[in-house]
């Protein structure tokens, strides 16, 4: 057993330090799409991100920045390194917890040569094969939050497996309470780490009790109680008690600010205190007892919950003390010293919180939700911007209101008054929650989602849904039929989208293959699992053996089921050889893997693929990866105990691991990439000096907020997020100036933006007339009760006409910048548009409130025109300025306008995309373009088709040409596949003159479409038929091709054309 402890810590260590190489050395050097430069942006400078937080991780992040040594250029790569370390740290343990399991299988205190072989060789197949596993190397390499919540879920199971080696030794406790620590920090990471509870409950069952199935039930029992005690009880309520001292010693004791919050914090600090020392003997004085019965009062008195809790505990003491004969009372009291112990780590782990308040008060640029106080930390914590969704019970997506009682009352926000000196509330929130019909829920519902008709369509689509007829009254007050669907069809939808399509599709991924990085909605062409085996593959997609240049893809990586069948023989080993250990793993598979399926109640079309979720699932399947060597020694043995292990280990390492390595290494290597920052510096450098950019999601925003907190570019442009300003703190924080960006200008104050507080205003149509913005700005400002109605308990604004316009003063316009020189001669009196909605909410109401007092003084940008035309439909207004569009009083190009985007300034964008852009090193032959770097590509692409195309218009065909050949230099086909679109470098190529070029660029579309509908020829018509939209697209490409060519008398061309319709269309026809 010696040699095999020194073994097993040289042989862990090896494996840690080869999957830090792997992962160190396909990192990417600087911040990565979707939440990565949010999170590193916040790390960098301890600021405040999205809820519900991740404390810890910037807490650390922050320390990680640090050996950037002050070069900006540096962070982002330096928390990625964090990440790497946190992903070769989870490898080190699930090596570790593989050999640990693996001893399981002998009860013998010495072991052999043979078996010490096969449990090693275990723990390198099992740690390996997860090194290289899609999702996890995915999160290994970029700066969020999963893979130090992986590493986390790594240490505690492996935490729990050593206790279990130690269990009967003196203090052997200390392993719990550490488990309890690592549990709280986590929650300072991502909650996911919490739900291996269940199976460290199972592990500490089966070491101190003989096992039984009654036994095991009632374990997972108590395990699931624990787990809802920290998630609903500990996180929460920890947060909610001090919120209610502080409103109460604030607002009705009249004390300062935050003394309700530190005196409920000292009597929590008091009841831990008190609880642990209680334990360490069996009688008390009356005092001991009095302080401590004042204490939990103290603690339970605002919440029936917490109530009922105190009175549990008073019951399980009165039980204790009147069965003085049947009770080890030291060993009782043991384990109660031990649980309030490991409560009071827990809080001492979940305290890494403290640092978002204490940051939230220094104002940070980046404060997402203010939670500067113990009152709205806990709507922070609780996601509530996010919204619920039903999990055991609730609604189907078509229900109706409930008509006898169609609301209930949400929870009343308060707003702090520093004024007032107290905590106002801005909204009781009566009446805000709906109640929907009771026939219309069921039980588990699954298909609940009206938020968008994608949703309803795809419930419809992956459930099969006929429904049952219901005859109701609709809110017109008349009869209307609605189809309920049915339990079945509920059930259908949840194996088929939830479990097959969100959950065994990202398994299969994993350890049998993906088809390509493409998000999948379905279809037969993206997203899919693959094997690598043709015959089989074929069966389910279609031949995959000769595939177009169009539809290969980096990320199609074949591992011929090996990580698969490897895992299952080594379950199946697993439960024939220790059902108890199996059982344990299966938990952990389980709730990191369905059981998440089973809690989000996934909507269809989600905006990216969520594999990485289920990282903690896949993580136990390769345990039974590992496993599967020792389940093969166990056939082979007899062949040769001591040494067989060796081979088996070997033929495993290449049969796995080793082809998961050579298959994923090209699209899970993101060295040498900065496309990331490279787009973001693009926005910002597109836009003038000291100028406003409006954006709309995460990859036009959280980027841009990582080169400029970070990296310090471009400063002086007021990143403004039109979703986010939908918040009272968003708002807020605009009207402060940030670095070189002075504050957004408002009509509107600070109070009228407040939570609650015109969240929504409504169009009464009492008007015609257009009128000036800022007078319908100054109405809603004015609290006037004639231009407000009640409803309920709040009071909304209205707004009399959608016709609104700003009259500008046009002279200033050109001495001043905002509109360039050369357009001086287009600029409009006033700038005239209408308000397409019947409700303007709080984000709407910002900007046309800005818009109407900045008054074009600040030079103002979209990222898209069209994300905000509800409220703002200025498009005609605009012009393509680089990356973005600059909004103008100018009118509109009508020689190149487009409908949703505006016109084109050629000068300035051919300045700007020709000369001060830069393109991540797409083009680099070592670099791979992943999904999210390929769709924002698109943007730029059709960027340089419109430009181009107004350099024809202006007769400037010299530029036209080289922005043709540089979109093609800069976007190459081997990496951003040519598509339709590129037809229209064809189409600016002839114009120009450059007939050459333009062939050359038409052959090679033509060959790509004819390569195409050569596979789609080939396919069985079942098949086919998934690629009636693209046959359509060949049809209409090759019909644009045939204008084109005739238009610019290309006959070669034009005949090449023509014998291509006449040979394969009137087939696919």
């Amino acid at each position: 057993m010696k040699t095999f402890r020194k073994l097993n810590n040289l042989l862990g260590w090896i494996v840690f330090a080869f999957a830090s190489w792997v992962y160190l050395s396909t990192i990417e050097p600087t911040a990565s799409w979707w939440d990565c430069g949010e999170y590193i942006t916040t790390a960098f400078k301890l600021q405040v991100g999205h809820p519900p937080g991740a404390p810890l991780f910037q807490l650390l992040g922050r320390f990680f920045t640090l050996f950037a040594f002050g070069d900006t250029s540096k962070v982002a790569m330096m928390v990625n390194i964090m990440s790497a370390l946190s992903s070769s740290a989870t490898i080190l343990f699930l090596f570790w917890s593989i050999t640990m399991l693996g001893l399981k299988f002998t009860k013998d205190t010495e072991i052999s040569t043979g078996r010490m072989y096969a449990i090693l060789g275990s723990g390198l197949v099992g740690a390996l094969a997860y090194t290289f596993s899609d999702s996890f190397w995915f999160s290994a390499v970029e700066g969020e939050v999963y893979a130090m919540s992986s590493f986390f879920t790594a240490i505690v199971f492996w935490a729990i497996l050593k206790w279990d080696q130690v269990a009967d030794e003196p203090h052997s406790q200390r392993w719990i309470i550490f488990i309890a620590y690592l549990m709280g920090l986590s929650i300072g990471v991502h909650l996911l780490n919490l739900l291996a509870i269940p199976a460290i409950s199972l592990v500490f069952y089966f070491r101190k009790y003989k096992s039984t199935w009654k036994g095991s039930i009632l374990t997972l029992g108590i395990s699931f109680f624990i787990l809802a005690f920290i998630m609903f009880m500990v996180i929460p309520y920890t947060v909610f008690l001090a919120g209610k001292y502080e409103i109460l010693f604030v607002n009705d004791f009249g004390l300062p600010f935050n003394s309700g919050t530190l005196f409920y914090f000292l009597v929590l600090l008091g009841v831990l205190v008190w609880s642990i020392r209680f334990t360490y003997q069996d009688t008390h004085s009356t005092i001991n007892y009095v302080v401590g019965g004042v204490l939990l009062l103290l603690l339970a008195i605002f919440s029936w919950t917490t109530f009922l809790g105190l009175l549990l505990v008073i019951g399980i003491y009165y039980w204790y003390k009147s069965e003085p004969g049947r009770l080890n009372r030291s060993q009782v009291r043991a384990v109660a010293n031990t649980v309030f112990l490991s409560i009071a780590f827990l809080l001492v782990g979940y305290s890494s919180f403290f640092m978002l308040v204490i940051r939230a008060n220094t104002n940070t640029p980046i404060n997402e939700n203010d939670p500067s106080d113990a009152v709205s930390l806990l709507s922070y914590l609780n996601r509530e911007q996010y919204g619920t969704w039903p999990i055991a019970y609730g609604q189907y997506y078509n229900a109706p209101q409930d008509k006898t009682d169609p609301y209930d009352d949400g929870t009343p926000f308060y707003v702090k008054d520093a004024k007032k000196g107290k905590y106002v509330m801005t909204d009781d929130r009566k009446n805000t929650i709906p109640n929907y019909d009771k026939a219309f829920c069921t039980i588990f519902p699954r298909m609940w989602s009206n938020q968008k008709p994608s949703h309803i369509s795809a419930y419809k689509s992956w459930g099969k849904v006929k429904g049952t007829p219901i005859d109701v009254v609709n809110d017109e007050g008349k009869p209307e039929t609605l189809y309920k669907p049915t339990f079945i069809e509920n059930v259908r939808f949840f194996l088929r989208y939830q479990v097959g399509h969100m959950y065994m599709r990202y398994f299969f991924w994993n350890f049998v293959g993906r088809q390509n990085d493409i998000e999948g909605h379905g279809g037969i062409r993206y997203g899919n699992w693959i094997s690598g085996i043709n015959a089989l593959d074929s069966v389910f997609l279609g031949d995959q053996s000769n595939l177009p240049d169009s539809m290969k893809n980096p990320a199609n990586n074949k591992f011929y089921f090996l990580p698969l069948i490897l895992g299952l023989l080594g379950l199946y080993f697993h439960i024939r050889k220790h059902t108890d250990g199996f059982l344990v793993v299966l938990l952990l598979f389980f709730m990191t893997g369905l059981a998440i399926v089973l809690y989000l109640n996934i909507t269809p079309y989600q905006p990216r693929e969520r594999d990485y979720a289920f990282a903690g699932s896949f993580y136990a399947f390769a345990i039974w990866i590992g496993l599967g060597v020792m389940a093969l020694w166990d056939m082979l043995k007899k062949i040769n105990e001591k040494y067989i292990a060796i081979p088996i280990t070997v033929v495993c390492l290449l049969l796995v691991p080793t082809i998961m390595a050579k298959e994923g290494w090209d699209d899970h290597s993101r060295a040498k990439k900065f496309a990331t920052v490279d787009f973001a510096a693009n926005y910002l450098n597109s836009c003038a000096p000291n100028a406003i950019l409006i954006t709309n999601g995460d990859n036009d925003t959280f980027p841009l907020w990582y080169a400029q907190e970070v990296q310090g570019i471009r400063t002086d442009v007021r990143v403004v997020n039109f979703m986010l300003s939908s918040g009272d703190w968003y708002v807020h924080q605009l009207m402060r100036k940030v670095y070189e960006s002075d504050a957004l200008p408002f009509t509107l104050s600070y109070d009228q933006y407040n939570k609650g507080i015109n969240e929504v205003c409504a169009y009464s149509g009492q008007l015609q007339d257009r009128v000036e913005l800022q007078d319908l700005i100054d109405l809603i400002a004015s609290d006037d009760p004639a231009s407000r109605f009640m409803s309920g308990s709040r009071s909304i604004a209205i707004y009399p006409t959608k016709k609104v316009k700003i009259t500008v003063d046009s002279a200033s316009l050109v001495k001043n910048g905002i509109v360039p020189a050369y357009l001086a001669d287009k600029v409009v009196g006033s700038v005239e548009w209408d308000i397409k909605s019947n409700y303007l909410y709080k984000n709407d109401l910002m900007l046309l409130d800005f818009l109407a007092k900045n008054k074009f003084k600040r030079p103002i940008y979209f990222a898209s025109p069209s994300s905000v035309s509800d409220a703002v439909d200025v498009d005609k207004y605009c012009y393509q300025d680089g990356f973005v569009y600059r909004f103008m009083p100018v009118k509109p190009d009508e020689r190149d306008y487009i409908k949703g985007v505006g016109s084109v300034d050629a000068q300035s964008s051919y300045d700007i995309l020709m000369n001060k852009c830069k393109w991540g090193n797409l083009n680099h032959p070592d670099v791979y373009v992943d999904r999210e770097s390929y769709r924002n590509s698109m943007i730029p692409k059709q960027n340089f088709a419109r430009l181009a195309r107004k350099l024809t218009i202006e007769n400037k065909m010299d530029s036209a040409v080289k922005v043709c050949d540089y979109v093609q230099k800069v976007f190459p086909d081997n990496k951003i596949h040519y598509d339709y679109y590129m037809i229209q470098f064809v189409d600016v190529y002839y114009k120009a003159g450059a007939f050459d070029k333009g062939n050359k660029l038409a052959n090679r579309l033509m060959q790509i479409y004819q390569q195409n509908v050569d596979y789609y020829l080939s396919l069985n018509p079942e098949f086919r038929a998934n690629y009636d939209e693209d046959i359509n697209e060949a049809y209409g490409f090759f019909s644009s091709m045939k204008q084109l060519t005739d238009q610019y008398n290309q006959k070669d061309l034009s005949l090449k054309v023509d014998k291509f319709l006449n040979e394969r269309m009137g087939v696919m026809k």
